[in-house]
């Protein structure tokens, strides 16, 4: 149950129909209290232009007064005017306080309202013993009558006004609570189909798996506001299918590099084993299996170092690495191979970079091993260093054949061998250029492979120290 209370209360459509709903009954709420102000203020006009009329009555009736016997002409003249109106009630003093005329329930509280309902702009409620309630003012008229003005009061009785504005109210309620569950209802059907897109896109989500990471979310087919993720949904993909796909191959290389050595493995014990051999021979098929199981390791470290490096988690020192400095000791490390092939060895040029000396020492030694692997009898080896802009530019320069175009782009990828005929050949793996790359990579550099004066050029960059 509390699970299916959160889902619930996360659902989209639960939240916009309740905001519908909400919504429209707040502005149903308003415009109904808008509206019944009003019409309690076109009550309140219509009432005062009739207390208004009357009180221009009296005057008149006032001013034709005098005293004496037409006192009476006037009570009658009042009471006429009254006629017809039950809910009015009228109150006429002298200037001393002895009433005129007086007529309804209003029981007007003169002596509070008189001070402050003479001239007030808006007329003054109040309610009898009775607990009926009346809108009125009091004026004071001219008059002949008690040697001072009159004071005449007015009021109309609020029961007919009150009786309608609590229907109305009553009414506006009602509307408000049925327009809330018609706008909970609809919106839920607005919602369900506004949502309709999202839907579909979750179910063509759901059916991406391990096999289907190619497919991608038709973005022209969602509405706009919904493009934005169809397109990093589908940016996702492409990275889900990039990491999976170089998960892949990283397992079929060395699943692919690894069964050779293990066969042969096999296959010379086996064979050792078929028969009783010497301990001369015995010993020449270990030697023969250690150097195997070395290479192996080599393998397995140089796979795990890229593994590392592909997933950002080769993070090298950054101190000054004299490259000059580092190149010549590389090539009297080299020095012997390159004499055993007459290749001339030369560096031209100084330049400091910003990095990890072993590592690097390790990118330069695998790209100075691959040109003497590939140099000609007799060919040279030129490295060019040069600084300037912030970085340090790197080049290695060999006389060795062209390599095809259609090579380079994947020359720096693990296990690939642009010449299919040195397969294995010797300690040869196909991972040096690889690691050479991440190396670069992981200092913020980069690599590339072209062509130059009739000869292989790899070049570097690297940030200068």
């Amino acid at each position: 149950m509390p699970a299916t209370t959160g889902q619930a209360t996360r659902s989209i459509t639960f939240r916009l129909t309740a905001l519908f709903a909400l919504l429209a009954s707040t502005v149903l709420l308003l415009l109904g209290l808008l509206v019944g102000r009003l019409v309690d203020r076109h009550f309140e006009d219509l009432d005062m232009e009739v207390l208004q009329g009357k009180q221009q009555l009296v005057r008149h009736a006032l001013a034709a007064t005098g005293g004496g016997s037409e006192l009476g002409e006037l009570s009658r003249l009042l009471a006429d005017a009254l006629v017809g109106h039950d809910g009015l009630a009228l109150a006429v003093l002298r200037a001393d306080g002895v009433p005129l005329f007086v007529a309804g329930d209003a029981e007007f509280p003169l002596l509070q309202l008189l001070p402050a309902a003479v001239g007030a702009p808006r007329p003054a409620i109040w309610s009898n013993a009775a607990g009926r309630r009346f809108r009125g003012f009091v004026s004071a008229l001219d008059s002949e009558v008690g040697g001072g003005p009159a004071l005449v009061a007015v009021a109309t009785d609020l029961a007919h006004h009150e009786h309608f504005m609590r229907s109305f109210l009553a009414t506006l309620w009602a509307v408000v609570v049925l327009a809330a569950l018609a706008t909970g209802v609809l919106g839920w059907v607005a919602v369900r189909r506004g949502l309709a897109p999202l839907q579909a896109m979750r179910r063509e989500a759901a059916a991406v798996t391990a096999h289907r990471l190619d497919f991608r979310l038709a973005e022209e087919s969602v509405p706009a506001e919904l493009a934005a993720l169809a397109r990093t949904l589908n940016e996702m993909l492409a990275r889900l299918e990039d990491s999976f796909r170089r998960l892949s191959d990283f397992s079929s290389d060395l699943a692919h590099e690894l069964r050779t050595p293990v066969s042969n493995l096999l296959t010379q014990t086996q064979v050792t084993l078929s028969r009783a051999r010497s301990a001369d021979d015995y010993r020449d098929v270990l030697a023969s299996n250690a150097e195997e199981l070395e290479r192996m390791a080599r393998m397995v470290s140089d796979m795990l170092f890229l593994a590392k490096a592909e997933n950002g988690l080769i993070v090298p020192e950054r101190r000054p690495v004299d490259l000059a400095a580092e190149i010549r000791e590389l090539f009297e490390f080299y020095d012997a191979l390159a004499e055993e092939k007459e290749i001339s060895l030369r560096v031209d040029g100084e330049g400091t970079a910003l990095g990890d000396r072993l590592m690097l020492r390790r990118a330069l030694s695998n790209l100075l091993s691959n040109a003497i692997r590939y140099t000609p009898q007799q060919g040279c080896i030129v490295v060019r260093i040069a600084a300037a802009d912030g970085v340090v530019r790197l080049a290695v320069l060999n006389s060795g054949e062209p390599i095809p175009e259609v090579h380079r782009a994947r020359l720096f990828d693990r296990f690939y061998r642009a010449d299919s005929s040195r397969q294995r050949s010797g300690e040869e793996a196909g991972l040096g250029l690889a690691i050479t790359r991440s190396i670069l990579v992981a200092h913020g550099g980069e690599i590339s492979v072209g062509r130059e004066d009739e000869m292989t050029v790899f070049a570097l960059t690297l940030p200068a120290a």
